[in-house]
């Protein structure tokens, strides 16, 4: 009777093949074995060099994950990244270049390019290294637990500033009003509008972050919504004794005298009201360029009332206070040793 030979144990090698074999299902991540073999079929050093940088392995449970693995996934990634960051700026240039588009439609036209590009980039990213995205439903879950509470107010401003460009009410170029914390009013410009908020930038060159969902529930100035062209008053006061029509020559010469101010529409110079020590004018004029500053134009139009009513004799009334005391016994006496006193030779 014959003695059945000894089986020979399986290789190492053969044991991974054959663990690899009875259990890929799994694996959350497998890079593509097609570029392996397609970076060694190069040449025979670059295939020695990818052999031992996939012998290089870490296990955990049924998770490999070699030196090879890393490289292709860092490398992988940041070619992904690199050609959306340009494809980023080629849409972003083109779009610019548009001259169909206004500046709120390039904005918005922008933005949607620049969401597809990168969401079209995960998809391609996770395509290429094999990322099995039914095996990260858990993680999944999570991101869409943290969307919902930490960065509900990161995707509440991006859906406002969409919102905004969609109706134009706030688009780059617009000069809006804009409140600090201490309740102080300045005038802005709008430079950019971005993911989480706009930017504007005062006369003072202090550039303010308003976040976008404040500007869709907040109550908004926008000085340029549908025209470019704002109103300003300015309030002047004169005596009672000036020839009110000679005054009113000279407001209308003031605002036709001074730079920046618009013949169209005209001035308008009206008698407001007959006050306690002055009769009361305003004059109004009109500019196009607010974000060049009001009090600057208003303080232009006062310096030249001021210097025609200096040539022209128009008094200014400034106010002034008659004391009157009540007549007593005390105060009587008082007034007479006073007096006495003076009187006394020294």
């Amino acid at each position: 009777m014959e003695t059945p030979a000894a089986e020979t144990p399986p290789a190492p090698e053969q044991v991974w093949s054959l663990a690899q074999e009875a259990a890929p299902e799994e694996e959350i991540v497998s890079v593509a074995e097609g570029a392996k073999e397609g970076l060694a079929a190069q040449s025979d050093t670059l295939g020695a060099l990818i052999t031992t940088l996939d012998g290089w392995a870490l296990t955990l449970g049924s998770v490999r994950i070699s030196v090879f693995d890393v490289l292709f996934l860092l490398a992988t990634v940041g070619l992904v990244i690199t050609a959306a960051w340009f494809a980023t700026r080629i849409a972003r240039k083109l779009l610019r270049d548009a001259s169909r588009f206004d500046e709120a439609q390039k904005v918005l036209a922008e933005k949607i390019a620049t969401i597809l590009i990168w969401t079209l980039a995960f998809f391609m990213t996770v395509d290429l290294v094999g990322i099995d995205l039914t095996a990260l439903a858990f993680f999944g879950g999570a991101f869409g637990l943290a969307i919902g509470f930490g960065l509900q107010k990161t995707f509440g401003n991006l859906i406002s500033g969409i919102l905004l460009l969609l109706d134009k009410s706030i688009k780059p170029g617009d000069v809006i009003s804009v409140t600090d914390q201490a309740g102080n009013e300045a005038v802005g410009q709008i430079r950019k509008i971005g993911i989480r908020a706009i930017s504007v930038i005062t006369r003072d060159q202090t550039e303010h972050l308003i976040p976008n969902e404040n500007l869709m529930v907040n109550q908004v100035v926008n000085w340029s919504y549908s025209s470019r062209d704002v109103r300003v008053k300015a309030p002047v006061g004169v005596t009672y004794d000036s020839d009110l029509r000679l005054v009113t020559k000279l407001l209308y010469q003031a605002v036709d005298d001074t730079d920046r101010v618009l013949t169209r529409p005209k001035p308008r110079v009206n008698i407001m009201e007959f006050g306690d020590s002055s009769v009361n004018f305003e004059v109004r004029f009109w500019i196009e360029d607010p974000e060049e500053g009001l009090a600057n134009i208003r303080s232009d139009v006062y310096m030249r009332i001021w210097d025609l009513f200096q040539e022209h004799n128009i008094e200014i009334p400034f106010p002034q206070r008659d004391l009157h005391l009540r007549s007593s016994e005390q105060l009587d006496r008082l007034v007479e040793l006073m007096t006495a006193r003076q009187a006394q030779p020294e």
